[in-house]
């Protein structure tokens, strides 16, 4: 069975996000890039699979120009077998609908037994893509998964519920399954694994490559659109109360009920 693994590169969470305008989106620039955390268990959980004899070859997803590759060769580099870079100008603009279609055609090119994602992706959290690529499939779902257990035919999953309580959960296969937090601690790379993967060749897929109607995918298909972006507004500047503690302690209740109306 091939494991597939969608990975999306991400701005790094401790970047400093700046707005170019309200059209054009965010400042690229000076951004720094990372794989999205929540697929780094994705990609840890394949490795892990494959190495239990659960599969025969981890075959790294992602949607992106060339730039894209440099974290695709992280993936490779801690042991991912192949890599597929999904680039069209037609893609250019995809919802999360287009986003699911596009990767859901590259994982049937493959005939990939089981897909493994990030639970959501840390720039947009939108968290819609896993379930989206399982229904365009017609394959079983499960999201936010911290423990996993491969059945042969099947998989049991555990996921948070709310409120303390878990979830267990048993998926036939082909299936994808959203990772969580928790399900496992992401490996480092060798070095023997970064020089392989400098010298492991990235294919590279269009809308024609993977048999697409070009209609269905990037801006031409999405039925969900930008409508501008902007930054949250600044936060007001702190406050320091002074006077006797009974003052300060009336005054805070004051502002907590009815200013902050968190009282």
């Amino acid at each position: 069975m091939k494991i597939g693994v969608c990975v999306k590169q991400v701005p790094a969470t401790d970047s400093r996000i700046q707005i170019q305008n309200a059209e054009a989106g965010v400042n690229t620039a000076d951004v720094k890039w990372e794989i999205n955390p929540y697929d780094e268990f994705a990609i840890e959980l394949a490795l892990q699979m494959k190495e239990a004899g659960q599969g025969t070859e981890v075959v790294v997803f992602t949607i992106g120009d060339k730039g894209a590759e440099a974290k695709v060769r992280e993936a490779l580099a801690r042991g991912a077998d192949r890599a597929v870079r999904l680039e069209d100008a037609a893609f250019d603009g995809s919802d999360s609908l287009g986003t699911a279609r596009i990767l859901a055609a590259a994982v049937q090119k493959e005939e990939i037994g089981i897909v493994l994602t990030g639970k959501q992706a840390v720039d947009n959290d939108n968290g819609m893509v896993p379930a989206m690529m399982a229904e365009v499939l017609g394959w079983a779902h499960v999201q936010s998964v911290d423990q996993f257990e491969f059945a042969g035919d099947s998989v049991n999953c555990r996921r948070p519920a709310g409120g303390g309580k878990t979830m267990h959960l048993r998926a036939k296969l082909p299936a994808v399954i959203g990772c969580e937090k928790g399900l496992n601690v992401p490996r480092y790379a060798s070095l023997k694994g970064i020089m392989m993967a400098k010298r492991k060749k990235i294919e590279v897929l269009d809308a024609a490559g993977l048999g697409l109607d070009p209609a269905t995918v990037g801006a031409a298909g999405s039925s969900v659109s930008v409508g501008g972006w902007s930054l949250p507004p600044a936060r007001p500047s702190g406050r320091i109360l002074e006077g006797s503690t009974a003052e300060v302690v009336d005054e805070l209740v004051g502002l907590l009920r009815n200013e902050a109306k968190v009282i």
